[in-house]
């Protein structure tokens, strides 16, 4: 016994759990629970974690939760046991009412995955509501002439519960005149009647008082009471009598008003006014049957007096009291019971209860998007609904539960393309005809980081004038993002490199926001003609997506740069002996500067000072050249000394000018030969010292002149041995010849001009370039620049050598193979012979220009004939000598050849210096080999 009694609670839990057992459903995935109304608060449900297959441990992490469309309040989840249990005051007759079976649905939602149960909860009834009934008193009038056996309908009680708890009976207290009689009728329910047991006596009791007492049938019993009056007439023997006790209708409903129900027909065996009826509704009719009903007193006639709706009321009961019209009338009763049936006049109705918004582009295949319920309150076909969605691609739905369908994905988003999607969804009821209701859902797509910032075009071409104020705005660049918000706003940064030996950072800058880009400090053509860089355009996604562009800016030359003179001019005033019986047109000396602008800004002219007197000179100077000549043969009256002021000019805007003097001294013929003397600066050097110099000048020239000489006829033979072939110079392709500063020779198909890309400062070459030959179909990465505009010497090239530079004052430019001579300036060598020939260059910036001419000397009876090239010709200011090779008439490669200079500024010789003192040694031996040669 004592076993037994410690093994009772377990029993009883063992005894719960196989009742509930049963109500899982494994077929439908449905979890069912019972629990009795009025239950207290905290009572158990059952455990739905572990019945659903959920751990205690993920509750919590992936927001178990209990939602539901009646009161959600009632029931609730301990989340620390998984227990569902009682919340609140459960009362089934204000859930369901009257309905035979009553639940409570339950979706139980968990995320991670997103998945949704659901629960349904019986509410079992119990016997909490008495029999109830409308009135607390009845009356009845019935005339003492009644005879026994007749009967009297009476109102019976309802009871809100159900099942055996509504089953009602009745009994009356105990008397000598009436007797209770129960039946039921087609409907189920109770019709009560009074059954006079033995006639009545008005004289021995005017009235008489009954108890009718209800009890149903719960455990416990309750019970409900009502008074019965009886109030005995005196007068008319014979009632009116219907045809049927109870009359059944059957109605749709929303029958229009007016309509006819039935037409009632009573009859009396009385005679004249007692055989009259009149028909009205009994005491009995509520209120709410008499506002949807009308009955016509003289013809018994029912008619719909308002509006009939099944959904709300299915089954009317109409008590009719028939009475004629004596003095002491009597009444025949009868009972019509109209019965609705259901028409299809209610739409479905839709209901979303849940909206997991908004969704990310990158969303995985079947992601719940919206959980949606669909219902209608019309019965049969009339209320089964089918949900379909509109547009299907890319969502679709999907059945969960009878009427409950869960919105999910079908197919991959991208938002750059449709950043919303308006969805139709529609329940349609199988009526006749049938009835649709539609919701719209709006699905926003999220931005996810799928694209990167992108630039307009990969490379941009900015020009810039040098000497800019430091933190100027030179460009903007602009990159765009086809994602939104943050994953949109970009950001620009350079890509940080060396340009020479400094930093990208210390030339320019890019602002992070506008894309701005600014020069940090003033840019010098002299020193950087062309800055390439990269700017880096990145988001603010995670992780972030970035682009790059490339930027090539073009330092624009300006006039900043005045003429600089060479040599002893340099250093002040020179001295130059003439002899009196020099001719016109006889060369002094000759005045030499140099221009580090490019251009018209280093394009220099000269002219000679006149004198405060007045008095013509007799000398002259080269408007181009810079030599001073005699301007007419040298008379006696002459004077002894001659002060030359040489104006030094570029063609800039506006123009700069240096200033050059030269001391001229007449003597006598054959007193002392032309020397160039700084006496009157006080430099003199000795005579003896400077031919033994010049002596070694000479050799190291003639060497230098002979291998650069050889070489040239050694790579000339080289090329003329080798087939031509339509890969290695095809049309299309022009060549570009090089000289570096070694004396060799190099093809290259890259450009001709100088681009610092900070692999260390560019070389000075000379290039021979053909732009004339026809263009081929090439890419871009093999495709010639234009050649450098800049054709002048540089300042560091033109310090180091002293070589006479011949410039005349009308050269010849020619257009093309027949075309146009043009005047232009010409730069040629000034060689002691007069056969020399001169190259001629289009000066003026030397832009887009693709002819040089050459032009033989005065002294030369040589002149080349249309389409031909001379055999060789100097490079002014250099020892070396070109050498062209003559090609057939019929040939098909171009003759004009142009000739760019590029310049190598002092400034960019700091890393040539890391290579040695030995190296830098042999660079101003040189250049001082140069200048004896000159002097």
């Amino acid at each position: 016994m004592l076993y037994s009694q410690g093994r009772s609670p377990g029993f009883r839990r063992l005894l719960l759990s196989l009742l509930l057992l049963p109500a899982w459903q494994a077929g439908s995935g449905q979890l069912r629970y019972s629990v009795p109304e009025e239950a207290k608060h905290g009572t158990f449900v059952g455990r739905i974690a572990q019945d659903l297959g959920l751990e205690l441990a993920e509750l919590v992490p992936r927001l178990f939760r209990v939602a539901s469309k009646e009161r959600a309040d009632l029931l609730e989840v301990n989340l620390q046991n998984g227990i569902l249990f009682v919340n609140g005051r459960i009362d089934r007759e204000e859930l369901c009412g009257r309905s035979a079976e009553c639940s409570i649905h339950l979706e139980v939602i968990v995320d991670r995955p997103l998945r949704v149960f659901h629960v349904e909860v019986e509410v079992r009834d119990i016997n909490d509501n008495p029999p109830r009934f409308f009135r607390q008193e009845q009356r009845f009038l019935i005339l003492e002439s009644r005879m026994p056996d007749s009967r009297f309908p009476a109102e019976g009680a309802s009871d809100l519960d159900v099942g055996e708890n509504a089953e009602l009976k009745y009994k009356v207290n105990p008397n000598e005149y009436f007797d209770l009689d129960v039946k039921r009728n087609e409907e189920d329910t109770h019709v009560l009647e009074l059954i006079l047991k033995k006639p009545l006596d008005r004289e021995e009791a005017r009235e008489h008082r009954l108890v009718l007492t209800a009890t149903d049938g719960g455990k416990p019993e309750l019970t409900g009471t009502v008074q019965l009056l009886i109030k005995v007439l005196d007068a008319n023997d014979n009632a009116p009598e219907f045809d049927k006790s109870i009359y059944n209708v059957r109605l749709l409903e929303n029958t229009p008003k007016e309509t006819l129900v039935i037409k009632l027909n009573a009859s009396d065996a009385d005679e004249g006014i007692n055989k009259e009826i009149v028909y009205f509704f009994s005491n009995l009719v509520l209120d709410d049957v008499k506002s949807k009903f009308m009955i016509n007193s003289n013809s018994g006639e029912i008619k719909v007096k308002g509006e009939l709706d099944y959904e709300n009321r299915n089954l009317y009961e109409i008590n009719i009291d028939a009475m004629d019209r004596s003095s002491f009338p009597l009444t025949g009763h009868c009972k019509v019971i109209v019965k609705l049936l259901d028409v299809n006049d209610n739409t479905p109705e839709i209901s979303i209860t849940s909206l997991f918004l908004p969704i990310k582009e990158d969303a995985a295949m079947d992601t719940v998007i919206a959980l949606i319920s669909v219902s209608d309150r019309d019965s049969g076909a009339n209320g089964q609904v089918t949900c379909s969605l509109k547009p299907h691609i890319p969502f679709k739905l999907v059945s969960t539960y009878k009427n409950y369908y869960s919105l999910v994905l079908e197919s991959t988003l991208d938002r750059e393309n449709i950043s919303d999607y308006k969805l139709v969804v529609t329940a349609q009821d199988g009526g006749l005809p049938s009835l649709w209701a539609s919701a719209t859902v709006s699905v926003e797509v999220a931005d996810v980081n799928d694209n990167a910032p992108a630039f307009a075009q990969p490379e941009y071409t900015v020009f810039v004038k040098e000497n800019n104020p430091p933190g100027s705005h030179i460009f903007t660049v602009c990159a765009r993002d086809a994602d939104a918000q943050e994953n949109a706003l970009v950001s620009y940064s350079l890509v940080e490199r060396r340009v020479g030996e400094r930093a990208l950072s210390s030339y320019v800058s890019v602002h992070a926001e506008s894309g701005k880009v600014f020069a940090l400090q003033p840019l010098d053509h002299e020193e950087l003609e062309l800055l390439q860089f990269q700017v880096s355009a990145r988001d603010s996604g995670v992780p972030a997506l970035g682009s790059n562009v490339t930027l090539q800016v073009f330092v624009l030359d300006e006039n900043d740069n005045a003429p600089a003179l060479l040599g002893a001019q340099a250093a002040g005033a020179v001295s130059e002996l003439v002899s009196r019986s020099v001719g016109a047109g006889q060369v002094v000396t000759k005045v030499r500067a140099v221009d580090a602008d490019s251009g018209y800004n280093a394009w220099l002219s000269y002219e000679l000072h006149t004198s405060a007197s007045g008095e013509p000179s007799p000398f002259r100077v080269g408007l181009y050249t810079g030599e001073i000549s005699t301007a007419c043969a040298l008379d006696e009256v002459d004077p002894l000394r001659h002060r030359l002021l040489v104006l030094v000019k570029d063609h800039g805007e506006p123009a700069l000018t240096t200033t050059a003097t030269v001391l001229v001294s007449l003597v006598e013929s054959g007193q002392a030969p032309k020397t160039s003397s700084r006496e009157l600066v006080g430099v003199v050097g000795p005579g003896e010292t400077l031919a033994n110099v010049n002596v070694y000048l000479i050799i190291a020239i003639c060497a230098v002149s002979s291998l650069f000489v050889l070489t040239l006829l050694l790579y000339w033979a080289l090329r003329c041995l080798r087939v031509p072939t339509e890969g290695s110079c095809g049309p299309g392709k022009p060549a570009l010849v090089c000289s570096s500063a070694a004396g060799s020779l190099w093809y290259s198909q890259q450009r001709g001009q100088r681009v610092c890309s900070g692999e260390g400062p560019p070389k000075t070459d000379l290039m021979a370039f053909s732009p004339s030959l026809p263009q081929g179909p090439t890419s871009m990465e093999n495709k010639p620049r234009q050649p450098n505009p800049d054709w002048r010497y540089s300042a560091s090239l033109r310090a180091g050598m002293h070589s006479s530079v011949h410039l005349e004052e009308a050269g010849i430019l020619r257009a093309g193979p027949g075309g146009p001579d043009q005047q232009w300036p010409t730069v040629s060598s000034a060689t002691p012979e007069p056969e020399a020939g001169e190259v001629s260059p289009p000066v003026g910036a030397g832009v887009n220009s693709n002819s040089w001419t050459f032009k033989y000397g005065p002294g030369n009876p040589k002149q080349s004939g249309p389409g031909e090239l001379p055999d060789k010709f100097i490079i002014p200011g250099s020892p070396a000598i070109i050498s062209i090779r003559q090609e057939p008439t019929n040939s098909q490669i171009d003759k004009s050849d142009f000739i760019t200079f590029g310049k190598k500024e002092e400034t960019k010789k700091k890393k040539k210096k890391k290579k040695g003192n030995k190296t830098q040694e042999k660079k101003e031996k040189g250049n001082s080999t140069t200048d004896n040669s000159d002097q």
